[in-house]
């Protein structure tokens, strides 16, 4: 059979199927559904005998359906499903996993087992992860290294895979973004004196993790800048 006449797998477009697949455990086969209704005349008088039988037995409690039941979850089908659901769209920390296992009182030696079974795999990788939230954190949240570091602990990374992360992030890198919240916030201030401006733009940088003489030199700049654009303003074109 060529490639293009081979179908394709059950679980093609659906992302935690294929992870399924992909670490041994086969899709589950598709529900056929109901079997076909019985020729008419016999399915009239059929629902005739139950609504008969119901009439006789009214008020009686039904009893439950023990086949529909099925036999107990197997608890470690359970676990894999929800760490395959938990890392669908996004990738987690083994600690973010970990603790949703407990918090569905997943046995601890079937959490680790699985655990280390997806780390092999390469599904959970600290050490990736780690650089990856701090790019992202980074560039989105203008966070300074002591603020990331503090997120990572959290997430339990810390030690070496947290030091490699960190390091992507270099002295000119966290100016940048420290002048870029600076620059946003000081819109907000046109109207306010230069000793509030500078509190308030100070602590919204102490507060992203910047040490005080980056954050004081960063607001600085920005403030003097600010003074000199409003001077220029002030002189107008023909007193330049």
């Amino acid at each position: 059979m060529t490639s293009e006449s081979r179908p394709a797998p059950s679980w093609a477009g659906d992302v935690g199927l294929g992870v399924q697949a992909w670490v041994g455990e086969s899709p589950p086969t598709p529900d056929p559904g109901p079997p076909a209704r019985a020729r008419s005349g016999q399915g009239g008088r059929g629902r005739a005998r139950a609504r008969q039988a119901g009439q006789g037995r009214r008020g009686a409690p039904r009893p439950a359906d023990q086949a529909a039941s099925g036999p107990p979850a197997d608890p470690e089908s359970v676990a894999r499903t929800i760490l395959l659901n938990a890392l669908t769209g996004q990738a987690r920390s083994r600690k973010e996993l970990s603790d949703k296992l407990v918090a569905k009182d997943v046995p601890e030696d079937i959490a680790t087992r699985l655990l280390d079974r997806f780390a092999e795999l390469g599904l959970i990788d600290d050490q990736a992860f780690a650089h990856a939230w701090v790019e992202s954190r980074q560039r989105t949240k203008g966070l300074a290294p002591r603020a990331l570091a503090q997120e990572l602990r959290r997430k339990g990374i810390d030690g070496d895979e947290a030091k490699s992360a960190l390091e992507q992030i270099d002295d000119d890198d966290q100016r940048l973004a420290a002048r870029a919240l600076v620059d946003k916030k000081l819109r907000t201030l046109r109207n306010v004196d230069r000793a509030t401006a500078t509190r308030r733009l100070a602590g919204l940088l102490a507060r992203k993790g910047y040490s005080s003489g980056l954050a004081f030199s960063v607001v600085r700049e920005a403030l003097g800048q600010r003074d000199d654009e409003d001077a220029a303003e002030e002189l107008g074109p023909d007193d330049r």
